[in-house]
């Protein structure tokens, strides 16, 4: 059985790695510690040790990049201390702000997503006066043939990425420029992937993209023997009954029947999609480049309901876009109440510079109506999850037990199939357990339970 958890080893080098951003960015991080550990490094968690230090970034969203920057000066504080220590910048900050990074912050290394094979050279290459960058971005690179390290401490979830890159273009998004373009990974490295997991002990897969909807591997040989996504995951879901399966994210123009109707047919394909849909004004909709309207994204949440009333249902909201108008925000206000999200990430619109938006339309909402309308957001979000919760007492699931409770150390945490934290206590089992529970109470973000 193949080890995927790192290597300790004292001897080597070693390398330290902060991540930020989204679950893409935690698994690339496994991807580049693979890489590494081939390359004779080790890693740590101790930065003072580390000869090699590296952040992988986020650039979705302003404060993500500010957040960096200031790492950066700490950074710089491990160069003044320790002489030979190499610092690098690698993911979507570094593909978006590359000339920056290298001017004046002690960086030695830039790489963009498409450039983790080349880290081993970068690094051997770098020079007090020869700082070294590789942001070229790649129409075929998908990470297939590397197995990723796995960094989690659980030994119970794990990320699998599918997909790279996004051809959707929405217009306050800078993904399609510092990731490039869409391209699917080949499914039989997926299944070896999720068949190795499994192996090592890990219960449950979350397969990562951009859009994994959108997921179309199309075979050199023959047309009869492409895979879609709904496909994928039933082979996924095949790989054991004992395997969950996960998935995110959805985009709403591609969310097919095949999707949902297979997730109905495999009881370890977890019933929880998340589906962001940004604003429930369709002007708003469209000046954001969705290409779906209000109608089409409640008509895609009734026939999920219909196919699987128990289907979680989560969502990403922006607040304040350009010119989004009092009438646009009540559309999304409107449109929360007839979906009934059980949970959703709620932010600000931020500019980014080199979008669509950012081009074309003036960042003209002030910020203080901003945060008005987002703290609506979150209220109704808040009222509209403790609903939902609400409904699941005197509700029995199956939950997988990931690891102890942060707020009681006697107590257990897992999730439901339609993603909802659980807290009870189960004297005798273990993370990576399935257990049966019975929901006694709840809070708008936990479900109170006990065993059964």
């Amino acid at each position: 059985m193949k080890d995927i958890r790192p290597i300790t080893d004292p001897e080597r080098p070693k390398v330290y790695i902060e991540t930020y951003g989204c679950q893409m960015n935690v698994n690339d991080s496994e991807v580049i510690l693979s890489i590494l550990q081939d390359a004779g490094y080790a890693l740590t968690e101790n930065m003072d040790e580390a000869s090699v230090i590296l952040a992988n970034t986020c650039s979705i969203r302003d404060n993500a990049e500010q957040r960096i920057w200031g790492r950066i000066d700490q950074f710089r504080l491990q160069k003044r201390r320790r002489k030979g220590v190499v610092i690098g910048i690698t993911g979507c900050m570094a593909e978006r702000l590359k000339d920056a990074l290298l001017d004046g912050h002690s960086v030695d290394i830039v790489a963009g997503p498409d450039s983790y094979r080349h880290l081993p050279e970068l690094i051997r290459n770098v020079t007090p006066d020869n700082p070294q960058i590789d942001v070229l971005l790649s129409h075929e690179e998908t990470y297939a043939d590397i197995s990723p390290v796995r960094m989690d401490k659980n030994g119970v979830s794990a990320y699998i990425s599918i997909m790279r890159g996004c051809n959707n273009v929405c217009s306050y998004c800078v993904v399609p420029y510092t990731r490039g373009t869409e391209r699917s990974r080949d499914p039989q490295s997926i299944l070896r992937e999720a068949e190795e997991l499994f192996e090592n002990g890990y219960k449950e897969v979350n397969l990562l993209g951009q859009n994994v909807d959108s997921y179309l591997w199309k075979d050199p040989v023959s047309a009869d023997k492409d895979v879609n996504f709904a496909q994928l995951i039933e082979m996924v879901a095949k790989v054991s009954p004992e395997l969950r399966v996960r998935f995110s994210t959805s985009h709403p123009k591609d969310i097919s029947d095949e999707v949902i109707y297979t997730m109905a047919m495999y009881r370890n394909i977890c019933r929880h999609i998340h589906l962001p849909v940004q604003s429930g004004s369709n002007v708003m909709l469209e000046k954001m480049r969705r290409r779906y309207t209000r109608e089409w994204y409640l008509e895609r949440v009734a026939k999920i309901r219909s196919v699987m009333p128990d289907c979680g249902l989560s969502t990403d909201i922006i607040a304040g876009f350009c010119g989004e108008t009092e009438q646009d925000h009540k559309d999304t206000l409107s449109l929360m109440e007839e979906a009934g999200f059980d949970a959703a990430f709620m932010f600000q619109y931020s500019e980014r510079p080199g979008t669509l938006a950012a081009l074309k339309y003036p960042d003209d909402i002030p910020p203080a109506v901003k945060t008005a309308r987002l703290n609506e957001i979150i209220a109704l979000q808040n009222r509209l999850s403790l609903k939902s919760n609400e409904k699941e007492i005197g509700r029995r699931h199956t939950v997988l037990i990931e690891g102890t409770s942060k707020r009681n150390s006697e107590e257990f945490v897992g999730r439901t199939s339609n993603n909802k934290v659980c807290v009870f206590p189960a004297p005798g089992h273990k993370a990576g357990d399935y257990i049966e529970v019975e929901v006694c109470g709840c809070t708008s973000a936990t479900l109170i339970s006990k065993p059964v």
